[in-house]
């Protein structure tokens, strides 16, 4: 667990001392390459034998932890093997400086390595840290083009970022509030997870509903639940491909975990009833917000961000749901929308670079042009809709099981057909991108073998997962829905 942060941090720094290109992309591939293979081992160790901890307990590991930090991994490298051909194009065409490139190749270990710290702490007070980190981090790289737009973006996501994490810590302090006095809490470990779960239930009740509600709105700004939503779309169009990836399908993970841990205490204190009914109206709002920005969306990245603030809200719902069948669609949707994501975002990258327009009036019939980004296009269009058999039609389903067996078939209703619009509106815009006659002939367009690459890894995941998850995957999640179920 200790070398999982440290390969990441001394890539970055490596990175800052090297001036070769070559050097800046082997020592992310080689870093990220090592945090993926150590996730996995952890994650198999989680699954067989439990949680795993060290330095007496600060650092430690369960299932959900292991979870994110799986998915953290994963998407890392992938958006690493992506990154190398995706920057090559760019610099051959001018946009970016050697300058440039040398601040992507140092900052991402630097965000990945907090991404990666958030989940694996168990004391929430640095939890927030990592997060913030994160934070710092990633406006660097969304204002990493350096032109109006995206400095404009950097700094509406900084701006609503800074009010989200500085609720966060309110929340936290009041978490500590809500703890003083009680047996184990006023030891060194006290801020512990492990350790307040153990009291959650002795937990001053009025200190703890304010600490979760802070908690909820802080960390949900940082997932981009509505209405904290704002600097989503502008971020994710802005930023770098392989950044913006790593904002939807990584760094949402380490927010809704944050949610979901303070989620578990405030059950422990205070029942299903009051945190259920939060989560289930942020969640299904979100849900219901996304929808018709989605069908008169006419910027494929900002069609990305609304996508993403859509499965928030789905995570977020099925934990509000509660019961056996939402928290496990929870977790279910955090493993299939991470495995899912990045292929879109590499496909709407790859059309982006050789049409130069993010605008869907001016690109037409991609699949003449570029038939390997076209084809996958789709198909992570209909995977990411929730369309059978791929695995977020799962998902979904268990969320939905789990609003109906709550008997809360209003929002139930409401979850469907916020979903179906959200299907309906992807379906139409990628069908007339990439299957559309184009204004003109195009030839057949080389695509980068680094890019293809990495969609061919992800495209894996995201069939292999549809038909087939791993017993020890499977067990990972499940008991993962146990913790978030108050069972851990």
């Amino acid at each position: 667990m200790i070398l999982l942060l440290l390969a990441p941090i001394a890539a970055g720094l490596f990175c800052l001392a090297s001036a070769s290109r070559a050097a800046w992309e082997r020592l992310n591939l080689g870093a990220f390459g090592i945090v993926a293979v150590l996730t996995i081992r952890i994650a198999l160790h989680v699954s067989a034998r439990g949680p795993v901890s060290a330095f007496d307990g600060f650092i430690r590991a369960d299932a959900l932890s292991a979870l994110v930090l799986l998915l953290t991994g994963l998407v890392s490298l992938a958006c690493a093997i992506y990154a190398v051909g995706y920057f090559r194009r760019e610099e051959t065409a001018g946009r970016v400086s050697c300058v440039q490139l040398r601040r992507y190749y140092v900052l991402t270990p630097l965000f990945v390595c907090a991404m990666l710290l958030a989940p694996i702490v168990d004391n929430l007070g640095v939890m927030w840290l990592a997060i913030e980190a994160a934070t710092l981090a990633s406006v660097l790289l969304v204002t990493f083009y350096n032109k109006k737009a995206s400095l404009e973006a950097g700094w509406k996501y900084i701006i609503i970022g800074s009010i989200g994490v500085s609720l966060a810590l309110f929340g936290t302090v009041f978490v500590y509030y809500a703890a003083v006095g009680l047996p184990g809490t006023e030891t060194r470990g006290g801020m512990n997870w492990s350790v307040l779960m153990t009291a959650a239930d002795k937990l001053n009740p009025q200190a703890m509903r304010l600490a979760f509600i802070l908690a909820l709105l802080g960390y949900g700004t940082k997932a981009g639940l509505a209405p904290m939503h704002t600097w989503k779309p502008d971020a994710y169009a802005e930023a770098p491909v392989p950044a913006a990836a790593l904002l939807g399908a990584a760094f949402i993970n380490c927010a809704i975990y944050a949610i979901m841990r303070f989620d578990t205490l405030a059950e422990k204190c205070l029942g299903h009833d009051f945190s259920g009914h939060l989560l289930a109206e942020f969640g299904v709002g979100s849900i219901l917000l996304a929808a018709p920005f989605v069908i008169v969306q006419r910027n494929f990245r900002r069609l990305l961000a609304y996508s993403s603030i859509d499965h928030a809200g789905i995570m977020v719902a099925g934990l509000g749901f509660g019961g056996k069948f939402g928290v496990l669609g929870a977790a279910l949707h955090m493993l299939f929308h991470a495995v899912t994501k990045p292929l879109l975002f590499f496909c709407a990258g790859n059309v982006q670079q050789r049409f130069s327009t993010p605008y869907f009036r001016k690109v037409r019939g991609v699949i003449h042009a570029l038939p390997c980004t076209a084809a996958l296009f789709f198909m992570v269009t209909l995977a990411v809709t929730g369309l059978p058999p791929f695995g977020i039609f799962q998902s979904e389903f268990n969320v939905l099981s789990g609003a109906l067996a709550a008997h809360d078939d209003c929002m139930a209703s409401l979850f469907v057909i916020g979903i179906v619009a959200i299907f309906a509106g992807f379906l139409i815009h990628v069908s007339n991108l990439c299957l559309g006659a184009p204004a003109r002939p195009s030839p057949i367009l080389t695509e980068s073998p680094w890019q293809l690459t990495a969609m061919a890894f992800v495209s894996l995941g995201i069939l292999g997962l549809a038909f087939w998850i791993p017993g020890w995957l499977y067990h990972l999640v499940g008991q993962s829905a146990q913790i978030l179920g108050g069972n851990p």
